[in-house]
């Protein structure tokens, strides 16, 4: 079953992290209520720390918002057994931020439905999911909007209609960062598998990325052209990182039978 608002599954998965609040404090453990999914769960004693817990108000208090890892599951009995102590300092900080943009993004959709006088259902099939579809996240295409404006949503198949007032919204409440230049990747393949081996081509220049201190994105232009969009700090950052994925993903397609080209836009 979905949560159709939200586009997303109406339960957890075993290992998923989740964002909590403490509810309520025992001896045993600590009851929590699930944000994203609206479930109670228990943080048990001995999943709080690696360490020996004498007090449990040492460590969690009523109404803090914690990242958890989901350790057991029974949807029969509706009982989610959770962890603290196995989620690291950078795991929490990245859920956290994955989460507020989620529920900014969450925000905006309602508020364009609202506007447009349509239901959440409504809104969510007829943006949220093509959105999800298009760029991985609701956060990101609303970003992607923020920067291109109506073109980045009719592009995921959103009509004009609620592009463009989508659009305004995101461009209103989502501060851009950074600065993003642009280029375009024609690859073609003669390998059986091209279509993976492009594929694999294109993730790794978000790994490029990652090294470079810049973040990515790519859309299809229709095979075979893809565009790049690469996000850094300044220019020279910006520059260098497209500069060092371009090197990459040519030098990786040496080994290819098939056609590679870049150009800048």
């Amino acid at each position: 079953m979905t949560c159709v608002s939200l586009g997303r599954p109406e339960w957890p998965v075993i290992g998923e992290l989740v964002v909590a609040t403490i509810r309520r404090i025992e001896s045993y453990g600590a009851y929590v209520y699930l944000d994203e999914y609206e479930k109670e769960g228990l943080l048990h004693i001995s999943e709080i720390s690696s360490r020996w817990v004498r007090n449990i108000r040492n460590h969690v208090r009523e109404g803090q918002k914690v990242v958890l890892q989901v350790l057991r599951l029974d949807i029969s009995r509706g009982h989610v057994d959770l962890s603290l102590r196995r989620v690291s300092k950078d795991e929490r900080r990245k859920k956290i931020e994955d989460w507020k943009k989620t529920r900014k993004a969450e925000t905006l959709l309602k508020s364009t439905a609202s506007t447009l006088k349509l239901s959440d259902e409504e809104i969510f099939q007829k943006a949220g999911a093509k959105i999800i579809e298009r760029y991985g996240t609701l956060y990101l295409g609303l970003e992607a909007a923020a920067k291109k404006g109506v073109d980045a949503l009719t592009e995921a198949g959103v009509s004009k209609r609620i592009a463009k007032i989508l659009a305004e919204t995101a461009r209103d409440k989502i501060v851009v960062k950074g600065v993003t230049i642009h280029g375009v990747f024609e690859l073609t393949s003669m390998d059986p598998r091209g279509i993976d081996v492009i594929k694999g081509t294109l993730l790794e220049t978000k790994k490029v990325a990652e090294a470079n201190e810049a973040e990515v994105a790519l859309y299809s232009l229709g095979a075979p052209k893809y565009r790049i969009e690469v996000t850094a700090d300044d220019y020279k950052k910006a520059e260098a990182a497209l500069e060092n994925i371009v090197a990459t993903a040519e030098a990786s397609w040496s080994e290819q039978e098939g056609k590679f080209s870049f150009s800048r836009e």
